[in-house]
C-alpha cells in the first residue's frame, strides 16, 4: 500500500512565525508573546527543524527570510509560515499590517509559490485572514486563518490557542505524541469557541481550513467536504518520546517510519466508504501490525 503524504527520512521542516504590528502596546506585547510562545515549543520538539521568529519585520526582511529559504529547501522539505497580529481586507486584497508598506496576500503567496517544499502549511491567524485564502490556497498547501472571510475584522484571539496546541499534550487527540495541523486546528477552534462563551461575547472570528487548493475553507473539516486530509497527515510538532526520538539521529529514521503508517493508517480511515470492506480490513491489519513493530523497535 502506498504511503500517501510520506515525509521523507531526510526531509527538514522550515518554520517561520511572523508577529505584526499591534498598533496599541498591549496588542504589541500579546503579538510578541504568542510569537515567542510558538518559538519555544518548536525549538523544544527539535528534529530536522530550522526556526525563524521574526518581530514587527519589514516587507523586505519578510522576502529576504523567505528568499533564503526557497534558495535551500528540497522538494521533500515543509515550509510553515505562521502570521500573528492584524489584518485589513478591502473586498478584493488582503494585507497583513506591519511596518512600512503592509505586504499582501498575493505577496506572499508568490513568495511561497518560489519554495520548492511540496508540503506547505500556512497558518494566518490575523483579522480578515479569510481574506487571504482565495489568494494563498494551492493543491500541496494546507490554509488555516483565524476568520472565515475578509468581513471578519475584530481583533482574533485564535493564535493564543494554536500557541497553545503546540505544547498542550491534549491537542494530541489520537495520543500518538504528534500534533498534526489538522488536530492543532480543531484544538484552537474549540479553545476560542470557549474563550467567547465563558466571556459571554457574541464570537466575531471563526477560524476554516483549506487543503484541496479549490474552496474557501470549512469549518468543520471531513471526508464528507474533502478537507482536512492534507492537514490530518501534516506533523506540526512532536511531543513526548517522539520529540525525545526525533533529537536522537539513531532513532530519526524509526520515527519517520512510524509517522508515515500513521498518516497511511489515517488516509486508509478517511477514504474508508470508497474501499471494500475485506480489503479495508486487511490493509488496516497489515499497518496496524507494521506499526506495533516499528514502535517496538522505537522503544528497545
Amino acid at each position: 500500500m502506498l504511503l500517501l503524504g510520506a515525509v521523507s527520512a531526510s526531509a527538514t521542516t522550515f518554520y517561520v512565525t511572523i508577529s505584526g504590528l499591534g498598533g496599541e502596546p498591549d496588542y504589541d506585547q500579546r503579538f510578541r508573546m504568542w510569537a515567542q510562545d510558538i518559538d519555544s515549543s518548536l525549538k523544544r520538539a527539535g528534529g530536522d527543524t530550522q526556526v525563524a521568529t521574526l518581530e514587527a519585520p519589514t516587507k523586505d526582511q519578510i522576502r529576504t527570510r523567505l528568499a533564503a529559504i526557497a534558495k535551500e529547501a528540497k522538494s521533500t522539505d515543509a515550509l510553515v509560515l505562521m502570521l500573528i497580529g492584524h489584518g485589513s481586507y478591502d473586498g478584493v486584497d488582503y494585507k497583513f499590517n506591519i511596518p512600512g508598506p503592509d505586504i499582501s496576500g498575493t505577496e506572499l503567496a508568490s513568495l511561497l509559490d518560489r519554495v520548492p517544499a511540496n508540503r506547505q502549511l500556512v497558518v494566518d491567524m490575523t483579522s480578515s485572514s479569510g481574506g487571504a485564502i482565495a489568494s494563498l490556497r494551492k493543491l500541496t498547501r494546507v490554509v488555516i486563518t483565524a476568520t472565515k472571510t475578509g468581513s471578519e475584522k475584530n481583533a482574533t484571539v485564535f493564535a493564543r490557542y494554536w500557541a497553545e496546541a503546540l505544547r498542550d499534550p491534549a491537542a494530541d487527540a489520537d495520543k500518538n505524541e504528534s500534533v498534526s495541523a489538522l488536530e492543532a486546528f480543531r484544538f484552537a477552534q474549540r479553545k476560542t469557541a470557549d474563550f467567547y462563551d465563558s466571556q459571554k461575547r457574541l464570537a466575531t472570528e471563526h477560524s476554516v481550513l483549506e487543503d484541496t487548493g479549490k474552496s474557501d475553507g470549512e469549518r468543520a473539516p471531513s471526508a464528507e467536504n474533502g478537507e482536512g486530509k492534507l492537514a490530518a497527515a501534516f506533523t506540526l510538532v512532536r511531543l513526548g518520546a517522539n520529540a525525545a526520538a526525533a533529537r536522537d539521529p539513531a532513532k530519526r529514521a524509526l520515527l519517520d517510519k512510524k509517522e508515515q503508517i500513521e498518516q497511511a493508517i489515517d488516509q486508509l480511515k478517511y477514504n474508508k466508504a470508497a474501499v471494500p470492506t475485506d480489503e479495508y480490513r486487511k490493509q488496516l491489519m497489515a499497518l496496524l501490525l507494521e506499526l506495533a513493530q516499528t514502535q517496538e523497535a522505537l522503544d528497545k
